[in-house]
């Protein structure tokens, strides 16, 4: 343990740049930023990981990187570094060199983070306000993750990434275990991994939904929580990085980085682009009584966000302990380098950046135009690919939905909420819901930015599964063992008059209805539609609406428990998809403007009440309407007329009843198109079983809970 490289090695200086271990073919340069270190030593360790061979103090420091280079070293070295300086928690410094600490920097991490009591730079068992006085002097390498020095050698051949533009987005959340572990189409040895989700089982159940973009939750390596192993649970989301450059070990299982890249190829050759959940606003290594990991034991002063002018307490907008320091240039740098590597290197296609304004707080404040984002909107390689914020925090002002610049999307919460709210048919607001189905121009078109800046979704991991959404008037949280106060409660759910699973057929039937209607939504609203995983085959968590730390059954979807049922919506949702894939009108991306289309007086939209005709304020300020609809036209940039100057395009009627009776509605007037093909009605129990044809102001029932699609039947002259 007493050598050093540089009678074994000849260590050289090396360089500051790049950060982290860079091979050359003949060595690796080793390079860590820390701007309050007073010494910084790199461990090298053997091939399994468990017994370190040597130290090297990297004595050469530029603007504060410390650096040094190693010849003959390889791709495959496992090393750590142990920094050393104060420890002195109220100055806001925690340096331990007895803690392993992982590169911020490494492309890769050998062995699995088992969250010992070594880890923590205080001695666990003191009473809290004591704990951080004391110094742990335990060794935390046997239970640290090893970083790993890597090239990139990977052949992508001709890899192109599909770069779907978004009016073509259909986006489909998914949890890399959740969807392969109990898949029995996928073999065991792999189930859980990179591997088993680009299995072409896996693919091609997502490509038959008409999917372009599957948005996989973190995958960046990240730790369990102490107060949840003691449970014996476990951080099953992922919200918890600490290592944004590394693949989650567990997730590669036997392969190397190359699985992971494997899988991306494979996607693209599906037509499917690969976006990633980030989570850059806090690290796993949480408040000040969290594990000393790496950020915490290299800079904590640079590396996190403290309390002005009181360095020994973090200043915490994401409720997860820390917030990470983004106002440091280096912390920036860090961010702005790992988004390029999983670009560049990864081939990934875009990001959905967690708790977004956290990144973008100027002393405090939600900057639109914080350094970070312009960066990102100049960057060549990351103003090229998909950009989603989660548009909250948990700080002052956190709430910014429709404040991102343009270039972004935005998850829509608004949307979600206002759709569950009509179908529950509690408070409707239909003037309002109009606008989420129209691309929530209220909330994005001041600003310059078209209806595909709103992801609209009904559910994802964040609450109820779709399932659980019709079958659950409250959470059912026991099982995360925090006495049931985490997890929204104000759900708009319903359970149809039972709590939980039933076998009556008339509960069943109402939930499968109100299934499809919320889908029918979803799919036929501007914007870009994001589905849950799962929701296409009615998984359930049991009524659990904040699964993160459910890596179980209580969260993987159970395949081989279908029903009938199931399979039957399952192609509802297909179908219903590839409606909107094959019909432009309704993934245009622009806003309704009542724009009139050819010479007949139609509108691009207009909005309908049941007896078929244009609806009026009083309408719309009707504080019982729970029924109405819209006549669509194509308005596309390549829209023609016939000789008459009507519209040749695409036509359509849809119909939202959210009353639990049925009603006569009308067909409208016969300028609006004489003739009318039903294309599906979701109250029936084959929605797209041969849909009856109706004339200009015909009658016809109307039933409760349904939505229903018309298309304008060119059978006839003049329709």
């Amino acid at each position: 343990m007493g050598l050093t490289l540089e009678s074994l090695h000849r260590l050289r200086p090396g360089g500051p740049s790049p950060l982290g271990a860079t091979w050359d073919g003949k060595g690796v340069n080793f390079a860590l930023f820390s701007e309050t270190a007073e010494k910084v030593v790199l461990c090298l360790f053997d091939a399994g990981g468990e017994r370190e061979t040597e130290r090297i103090e990297l004595r050469e420091r530029t603007d504060n990187v410390w650096h040094g280079y190693v010849p003959e070293l390889a791709p495959g070295t496992l090393y750590g570094y142990r920094v050393y300086g104060p420890y002195v928690p109220t100055q806001g410094n925690y340096f331990n060199h007895n803690k392993l600490l992982v590169d911020p920097y490494t492309r890769a991490l050998a062995g699995r983070l088992t969250l010992n009591e070594a880890c923590f730079g205080y001695r666990i068992g003191e009473r809290p306000q004591r704990a951080l006085a004391t110094f742990d002097e335990r060794d935390s390498a046997p239970f640290v993750p090893k970083s790993v020095v890597v090239t990139d050698s990977f052949a992508w051949g001709d890899d192109r990434p599909p770069r779907t533009d978004w009016d073509n987005t259909l986006l489909y959340e998914t949890h890399v275990k959740g969807m392969t572990a109990l898949h029995p189409g996928v073999p065991q040895p792999i189930r859980g991994t990179f591997a088993g989700l680009r299995h072409p089982a896996v693919i091609d159940h997502i490509r038959s939904l008409g999917v372009t973009a599957v948005e996989l939750l973190p995958v960046q390596a990240f730790a369990d929580e102490r107060h949840l192993l003691v449970h014996g649970l476990h951080n099953y989301w992922g919200y918890n990085s600490y290592a944004y450059f590394a693949p989650e070990p567990r997730y590669l299982g036997e392969e190397m980085l190359d699985g992971f890249q494997t899988m991306i190829a494979r996607y693209h050759e599906a037509g499917i682009e690969v976006v990633l959940d980030v989570v850059y606003n806090h690290t796993g290594e949480g408040d000040a009584l969290g594990p000393t990991l790496s950020f915490r034991g290299i800079d904590n002063l640079s590396y996190y966000k403290h309390r002005a002018g009181d360095p020994g307490h973090y200043a915490d907008v994401t409720g997860c302990g820390n917030s990470l320091n983004v106002d440091h240039p280096m912390v920036r740098q860090l961010i702005l380098d790992s988004l390029r590597y999983w670009v560049d290197v990864m081939h990934i296609d875009g990001f959905r950046f967690d708790l977004a304004p956290a990144l973008v707080r100027e002393h405090g404040v939600f900057n639109p135009h914080a350094p970070l984002l312009t960066a990102m909107r100049q960057d060549p390689v990351l103003s090229g690919v998909k950009l989603i914020a989660e548009p909250w925090d948990l700080g002052h002002g956190g709430y910014q939905l429709g404040a991102f610049p343009q270039g972004w999307a935005e998850w829509n919460d608004q949307y979600r909420d206002e759709v569950r709210r009509y179908w529950k048919g509690y408070d409707p607001r239909i003037a309002v819901f109009a606008s989420r189905l129209s691309g929530s121009s209220d909330i994005f078109e001041s600003k310059g930015r078209p209806p595909t800046a709103s992801i609209n979704f009904v559910t994802a991991h964040d609450g109820f599964a779709l399932e659980d959404l019709v079958s659950y008037n409250a959470k059912h949280n026991r099982a995360n063992m925090e006495g049931t106060r985490d997890g929204n409660n104000n759900t708009n759910s319903d359970n149809h008059g039972v709590e939980g699973e039933t076998d009556l057929p008339e509960i069943r039937s109402a939930r499968l209805r109100r299934r499809r209607n919320l889908v029918a939504t979803l799919l036929l609203s501007r914007g870009v539609p994001m589905l849950l995983s799962g929701d296409e085959i009615g998984r359930s968590q049991g009524g659990n609406n904040n699964a993160y730390c459910q890596d179980n059954e209580i969260s993987w979807t159970q395949w081989e428990k279908l029903r009938d049922e199931d399979r039957h919506f399952h192609d509802f949702v297909r179908r219903l998809a590839a409606i909107r894939r094959q019909h432009p009108v309704f993934r245009r991306g622009r806003f309704f403007h009542g724009t009139m289309v050819g010479k007949s007086g139609l509108r691009d939209i207009s909005w309908i009440t049941p007896q078929g005709r244009r609806m009026t304020e009083n309408d719309w300020s009707n504080p019982s309407g729970l029924c109405f609809g819209f006549h669509l036209v194509d308005d596309g940039e390549y829209a023609v007329c016939d000789v008459d100057g009507e519209p040749a395009g695409d036509r359509f009627i849809v119909f939202f009843n959210a009353e639990f009776g049925a009603r006569d509605a009308r067909m409208p007037p016969t300028g609006f198109g004489r003739r009318w093909r039903m294309i599906f009605d979701t109250s029936r129990d084959e929605p797209f079983d041969g849909g009856p044809v109706y004339m200009a102001d015909e009658v016809f029932e109307l039933n409760g809970q349904s939505v229903v699609l018309f298309g304008l039947d060119r059978g006839l002259p003049g329709s």
